[in-house]
């Protein structure tokens, strides 16, 4: 087990001649001034303990002793860092937060880590504690930073051991942040490699499973969760769980069959679950829901109170059995149930619009108004249009009748600030009834006004006015009942089973916002009867935000490992809702509230200590001169923290970190943290939601770790990259034989790549709509005026447009167009991307409420000669739309105001559906050979293929970006935002006959727009997204816009954001091209590493360009050359080093070689480029088929690399030899002087 290597010997110098006694240690216990000491034998141990043992090192089963000496270490290391006052090594504060991470003292670890990392510049190449520090950040919900830690972790140090459990939360994370794609690669990455991880690899096939269901996948989710039922010895609870998904989805998804079929296999695998888990609440609620869908409102009532009995108090539950009662023609009783929904959830919609109908159909139009605010106002109401709709219906309804009697007796207060009858019981009165022993089923409302009225004499105040409600109510649903109710369904309170509707019995439960179902209300629009919404939404299949497929606790403690994604995720940045966890070895989410009496440790996870002076030194104050000399480099990240009783928090900013903390220790706001018997995977969360975003009165703000400024991709070397490849050869044969070492300076590890803080300082209001370079031909002798290209390629002029381009050259842009298209390729592939027709400044949800970056975009294929036939269609049907417009124009044209609003209605929604035709390939030769010698006209800086373009030396095709794609549009077609691949330039031809609105950011403020893409739970690389514009002025990012007409080039400079919509009908052409500037090289690099960083595949092998770049160009730019010569020493020493270690350990490399075409070499696994070495295994080699993976992913399958084949692709004398000629090139102003 690797460790960070930090022991108390090395960090003695630190202390004092008397503290330097202590670290030897001594034979005795204490020191003669009873200070704790740690014997050589408890050094030696503890050296082995470090955050890679998280979830492995079980302190409550066999571990006193450890758990012991942790205790005891954290004492005496708190000791000899408060008598050194703070002055000690780094690597004491990262020990002492890996030793408070294994006791699961978050917030002291928390401290400890924060601490390290403002004393430890190089912080980042101790993976073990970048490890523990996004453990520590899992644990707070701050999946945001979480990411970052992992992630940083995986680049630093590929083969780290714990890199399975880190794809593991990573795809629990990115589950969370609904970036499904993500999600999947780390799940993925976590079955295939063969590490123990605290879940087991049935348990991460049912995530994969689940992910699919959730992106409504449902054939593939059902083909997975059927196929895991095959596996032998599957696990009860696994069993039980899968078989509940399968039940719910055949409930839920039309796809699955028809009704009558779908809902029996729904009952039958919901039964078989339970004989697995007979004590899953949620199954027997779901159990409940089938039986009532069938009508069989007995069983039905018989599940749900199983579903009560079994788990915590559910708003889905008490939501179902009221919409029963309702049925039944027991409004009483369907009011309390309600009554008990809301009070559990207050943002249920379901319960609000059941709650609504119920008034309704009591004559009650007041009150069914307040329900139907209520429900319009909750996250998860979906159809807002709907409501709003009934709601002016029933206002109307009540202006004609003022004098409408009550029914149910509900007040005219407003139903958020009614006392309800279920405020009426204190909370020592809910213990009492939360007790097993001590409370009593009461079987309805009925039975417990009698028994309220029997108490009378002894009743408090408040349960005197909850019997005067019950009363009043009581008489008149009497009443009102009387003058006949007859839209319900047959059936008496007395043939139902006992419920206890007081939602008293459950409030302990919603007291800790146990987080329930997302809710999704159903389509149809309300009637006046019994439109009973609950029952059409669901809680797990077909909702991108919310999933609920877990069962409750049990009465034995056993956890479920299936995820929960609160309800609540919207209210929380970067989508830190709660995840509720795992098995009995992973522990699932506790939402408990701050300061619980329950909670193991109230702390403050701002502070390391109780002790004042101990704080203080943690903080930094003992260390004056870093607070004043790093101020430049702290970040406010998080809002200063409110408590109810006003407590001041003083906000303390050490060397790089923002902490916050208490004036004194009274007054620290403090975070519970529970004390459960596994250290394995939790969350948690505040109230029921994400720590960052609690509406909880004692909000704690989590203090985050400010990031450094950047670092260079390419560092500056102690050894000259003069060097010839024989002194590089040596250097690394003095290397560690491991093959993993990286401390030698020659090739010292680079820091992770970071995005770019916005510019600074900040542009002006008026200067963030800056002019678009455009540069206007005339003649042929003007395209290829040399300051043409330098104009397009300097780094200043993030976009260029060259105007008239086509006229100048007389390219017959005719070859691109539809008609000739199709008469050359009819049955040519298309991508087809489905999106909504929208304003180009302007981008809304499809239901028109809101403005989003989301950008939807569904994927399907077609031909050409059918999307042709398409596009011409449209605009066929676009002139009958024009001339119905012209007509009701002439007929309103009087009344400007209602033309005003019936075009703002037109903006947002609802949206017509459009097709765009994408990525179509033109780069065979010989079906598109009059087109691509058409392209031969153009100047050489932006043809396809060219000795100066940097893509024309790849040695083989990568389509879309060395060869010409074309693209195929109606007016709203979407390019959504992106920056090319590996920040390549790019250039695109407007063909006509419409035009193209064009909007640019220049690369400087990339990081701005990922930060945006973040907090709108977008990936900046993969997902599709179009930049809200006034988000932007606000971040004061300047935005170039501008309209590209037919025969216009954009030249798209390196690195460049930019978005496009089609103004008009037209067709585009692009490529992309590399110019050979070092700029371009650097942001290339720099994106290499970003998306090795961020698990993506590099479409551009920067590796394998770099040596073709070495062979076939001569480089006169100093700055250039050395970029180049440095990553190709890198990679030397890489392949150098790798190869003694094979060598070393016996393993036979086996000459393979490689032709002249041959594409670059991808890891099967992680899509990381291969280079000279594939590890291949034997049956692939066997086959020929020749499968690779890199060495890490080789190893992570089989430690000792048994299974496989190492392959070589060149010979090391061979790159020695081009690294040795690649030399600096005189610049062509010197050889002529």
């Amino acid at each position: 087990m690797k460790s960070c290597g930090v022991s108390l010997a090395a960090a003695a110098p630190a202390f004092s001649d008397e503290e330097k006694k202590m670290a030897a240690g001594k034979p005795r216990g204490k020191t003669k001034e009873g200070t704790l000491s740690l014997t050589a034998e408890e050094r030696e141990e503890l050296s082995g303990l470090d955050s890679l043992l998280f979830g492995f090192l079980n302190l409550h089963e066999n571990g006193a002793k450890t758990e012991t000496l942790l205790l005891k270490a954290v004492c005496c290391y708190e000791s000899l860092i408060l008598k050194a006052e703070g002055k000690v090594e780094s690597e004491f504060f990262c020990q002492l937060g890996h030793f408070n991470l294994l006791l699961e003292d978050y917030p002291k670890a928390l401290s400890a880590y924060q601490r390290y990392y403002s004393l430890q510049s190089d912080y980042w190449k101790n993976a073990a504690f970048l490890y523990g520090l996004g453990l520590v950040y899992f644990y707070y919900n701050a999946f945001h930073w979480a990411i970052k830690a992992f992630q940083e972790v995986l680049y630093v140090e590929p083969s780290f051991c714990r890199a399975k459990e880190i794809h593991l939360r990573l795809g629990l994370m990115f589950k969370v942040n609904t970036d499904y794609e993500s999600s999947l690669k780390h799940f993925q990455l976590a079955l295939i490699d063969s590490n123990p991880c605290t879940l087991s690899s049935v348990e991460i096939q049912f995530h994969i499973a689940h992910l699919y269901e959730t992106q409504r996948m449902y054939h593939s989710a059902k083909e997975a969760y059927e196929q895991l039922l095959q596996t032998e010895n599957l696990p009860a609870q696994v069993k039980a769980t899968v078989l509940q998904q399968l039940g719910w989805m055949h409930h839920n998804v039309d796809l699955l069959g028809d009704q009558a079929t779908k809902e029996s296999c729904a009952i039958q695998y919901l039964q078989k679950s339970l004989e697995a888990d007979p004590n899953s609440g949620q199954s027997w609620y779901f159990l409940g829901r089938c039986y009532s869908s069938i009508g069989k409102v007995q069983d039905a009532f018989i599940s749900y109170r199983q579903s009560i009995d079994k788990s915590e108090a559910s708003a889905d539950t008490w939501c179902s059995i009221g919409v029963l009662y309702q049925q039944q023609n027991q409004p009483m009783d369907a009011l309390q149930a309600y009554i008990c929904a809301v009070q559990l959830d207050h943002g249920h919609a379901a319960a609000w619009m059941d709650l609504g109908t119920l008034y309704e159909s009591c004559n009650q139009p007041q009150d069914a108004i307040k329900c139907y605010l209520n429900a319009a106002r909750s996250k998860s109401c979906s159809n807002t249009s709907m409501l709003t709709g009934r709601i002016k219906v029933l206002q109307a309804y009540k202006a004609h009748h003022p004098n409408t009697e009550p029914v149910l007796g509900l007040s005219e207060t407003p139903i958020s600030q009614q006392p309800l009858p279920v405020h009426m019981i204190t909370y020592s009165e809910v213990d009492d009834l939360s007790s097993p022993a001590k409370r009593k089923r009461i079987s309805s409302p009925a039975k417990y006004l009698e028994q309220l009225r029997t108490d009378r004499d002894h009743l408090n105040p408040t349960q005197k006015l909850m019997l005067q409600q019950l009363e009043s109510q009581f008489v008149l649903m009497q009443q009102g009942f009387n003058k006949g109710q007859n839209s319900h369904l047959p059936g008496s309170n007395d043939e139902q089973p006992s419920f206890s509707t007081d939602p008293a019995l459950y409030l302990q439960a919603a007291s800790t916002n146990i987080q329930t179902s997302h809710r999704m209300l159903p389509t149809s629009s309300i009637t006046q009867g019994l439109a009973f919404n609950h029952l059409s939404h669901t809680a797990t299949s077909g909702d991108q935000q919310g999933i609920c497929c877990t069962k409750e606790s049990t009465p034995s403690g056993n956890r479920s490992f299936v995820p929960e994604i609160s309800s609540h995720t919207e209210d929380t940045p970067n989508g830190c809702a709660g995840v509720k966890g795992f098995s009995n070895r992973v522990q699932q989410l506790m939402a408990e509230p701050i300061c619980s009496p329950n909670s193991r440790d109230s702390t403050s996870p701002n502070l390391i200590s109780d002790n004042p002076q101990m704080s203080s030194v943690l903080i930094g104050k003992a260390n004056e001169s870093m607070m004043t000399g790093a101020c430049d480099k702290v970040n406010s990240i998080h809002p200063e923290s409110h408590t109810k009783t006003n407590n001041s928090v003083a906000s303390l900013h050490s060397s790089v970190i923002s902490t916050t903390a208490a004036k004194s220790a009274d007054q620290t706001t403090t975070l519970g943290v529970t004390s459960i018997s596994s250290p394995h995977i939790r969350l948690q969360t505040v109230n029921g939601k994400g720590l960052e975003n609690s509406n909880s009165s004692k909000n704690t703000s989590l203090p985050m770790i400010s990031h450094k400024p950047d670092s260079p991709i390419i560092p500056s070397m102690s050894v000259s990259i003069y060097s010839n490849s024989t002194e590089v050869l040596k250097a690394c044969r003095n290397l560690d034989k491991n093959g993993l070492s990286n401390s030698h300076n020659l090739l010292d590890k680079c820091p992770p790549p970071r995005p770019p803080t916005s510019p600074y300082p900040p542009l002006p209001k008026d200067k963030l709509n800056p002019p678009t370079p455009s540069i206007y031909l005339e003649s042929k002798r003007d395209a290829f005026f040399p300051p043409l290209h330098q104009f397009c390629i300097n780094p200043k002029n993030p976009v260029t447009v060259i105007r008239g381009l086509a006229g100048a050259l007389k390219l017959d842009l005719g070859l691109f167009s539809t008609k000739t298209l199709v008469e050359a390729n009819n049955e040519h592939t298309v991508e087809v991307r489905t999106q909504l027709l929208q304003p180009a400044d302007e981008n809304w949800d499809p239901t028109g409420t809101k403005k989003i970056w989301r950008c939807e975009s569904n994927r399907s294929h077609t031909t050409i000669a059918k999307y042709a036939q398409y596009q011409a269609s449209s605009f066929q049907e676009s002139l009958r739309e024009e001339n119905e417009k012209k007509m009701q124009h002439r007929e309103y044209s009087d009344n400007e105001s209602t033309s005003s609003d019936n075009s703002g209605r037109r903006r947002k929604g609802p949206f017509k559906t459009i097709k765009f035709g994408t990525n179509i390939d033109l780069s065979d030769d010989k079906k598109w050979k009059l087109q691509l010698l058409e392209l031969t006209k153009l100047p050489a800086f932006v043809r396809v293929v060219s000795a100066g373009n940097l893509l024309s030396h790849l040695g083989h095709t990568i389509l879309g970006m060395n060869t010409v794609q074309l693209y195929m549009k109606v007016p709203g077609s979407r390019t959504p935002g992106h920056q090319e691949n590996n920040n390549f330039c790019s250039v695109n031809i407007n063909i006509g006959p419409g035009d193209c609105e064009w909007f640019v950011v220049p690369e400087g403020y990339w990081g701005v727009l990922n930060d945006f893409c973040e907090k709108n739970n977008l990936n900046f690389l993969m997902s599709s997204w179009w930049p809200n514009l006034e988000d932007l002025y606000e971040a004061n990012v300047p935005v170039y816009r501008f309209i590209q007409r037919p025969g216009d080039l954009v030249w798209i400079n390196a690195g460049t954001v930019h978005w496009v919509q089609a103004v008009g009908w037209c067709n585009n052409i692009a490529w992309n091209v590399g110019p050979l500037t070092a700029s371009q090289y650097k942001l290339a690099v720099e994106r290499y590493e970003w998306n090795k960083l961020q698990s993506v595949k590099s479409l551009v092998p920067m590796v394998h360009l770099s040596w073709n770049m070495a062979r076939n160009i001569k480089v006169s730019d100093p700055k250039l050359f050395e970029m180049i010569k440095y990553c190709l020493m890198k990679i030397l020493k890489q392949c150098l080093t790798l190869r003694e270690a094979l060598i070393t350990a016996g393993k036979e490399i086996t000459w393979h070689g490689r032709t002249n075409d041959e594409p670059a070499r991808y890891c099967s696994i992680c899509e990381v480029e291969v280079f000279d070495l594939l590890f291949v295994t034997n049956e692939s080699n066997s086959q020929k088929t020749y499968i690779v993976h890199c060495q890490d992913c080789a190893r992570k399958a089989s430690g000792n690399l048994d299974n496989f084949v190492v392959l070589e692709e060149y010979k090391i004398e061979d790159l020695m030899q081009v690294y040795d000629q690649f030399t600096l090139a005189p610049s062509v102003s010197s050889s002529s002087s």
